[in-house]
């Protein structure tokens, strides 16, 4: 049953959320339990009514493509207006999670020398923790990969870690000549070609990365130009898709190789218009 809240005690209990998660983030311990128990004061409400909001709320985290607090396990039959809270919050705090050029993605940089490269999701291989169904909807009713899309400090900052990942792979293979020949591409040459960078395989054969980054989870979507699919098309044999995700907490990435069509269903979001 779920336990219905007015919209200032989710404001207050959404607000509390973030500042947990950024304390968090910034690897500072939070105690959790005094925390309930303050905001349980303040509403008033029951210490447990406020942890299984909470819980409601990494739920919602999910699908927003924000990461959620370790030990709040994410729990899916919530009150429908916590999105609109999370919406009025992260609307409040816009850029709340972006990197910091001057320290912050060089930082993640020195710690992420070599990305660790999994499989791409499915059931078999990571059960999610909510119905991927649910979670896909919500991000699509409040364009999560448009938001991370027009996110250009995350962008770059995930495509200056692939960037790193990749010389470094090269170097290690012995390879010192190709990685002194990797290219940023968007940076150096314009967004505009269908890849973020040019690479290369330890035996000389192009590597072309576009790069797609979030702080969400590995499931959250994104968006891919028509140009960056039809490159992945005609440059199949070279070119791969590195989705970064968990960006904010410890970055990890799959790659995906064409046909996309074999791992995402690709939706069409927008259309030419033309006058006749």
């Amino acid at each position: 049953m779920v336990d219905t809240w007015t919209d200032s005690e989710i404001d207050l209990a959404v607000a509390d959320y973030f500042a947990m998660l950024a304390e968090e983030l910034a690897g500072r311990a939070v105690n959790k339990a005094a925390r309930y128990r303050a905001l349980a004061d303040l509403i008033p409400r029951s210490a447990k009514s406020v942890e299984r909001k909470y819980q409601n709320i990494s739920a919602v985290m999910i699908g927003f493509g924000q990461p959620w607090i370790a030990g709040l396990k994410p729990a899916r039959h919530y009150q429908l207006a916590l999105e609109d809270g999370v919406q009025r919050w992260l609307d409040a705090h816009p850029g709340w999670l972006n990197p910091n050029r001057s320290a912050g993605v060089a930082q993640v940089v020195a710690d992420t020398p070599r990305l660790w490269l999994g499989p791409a999701p499915t059931h078999r291989n990571e059960p999610p923790p909510v119905d991927p169904k649910l979670m896909a909807a919500v991000a699509m009713k409040y364009d999560i990969a448009g938001r991370d899309e027009r996110n250009r400090a995350l962008g770059r900052a995930g495509e200056e870690v692939v960037l790193h990942h990749e010389r470094t792979t090269l170097i290690e293979a012995g390879r010192h000549d190709l990685a002194a020949e990797v290219r940023w591409i968007s940076d150096q040459d314009g967004d505009g070609l269908g890849y973020d960078i040019a690479s290369f395989e330890p035996d000389g054969r192009e590597r072309l990365a576009e790069v797609k980054t979030t702080n969400g989870w590995e499931r959250t979507p994104f968006f891919i130009s028509r140009n960056e699919l039809a490159v992945s098309r005609e440059r199949r044999d070279d070119w791969h898709l590195i989705r970064v995700y968990n960006f904010a907490r410890r970055p990890s990435a799959f790659a995906l190789r064409p046909p996309l069509e074999s791992y995402v269903e690709l939706t069409a979001t927008s259309y030419s218009a033309r006058f006749v």
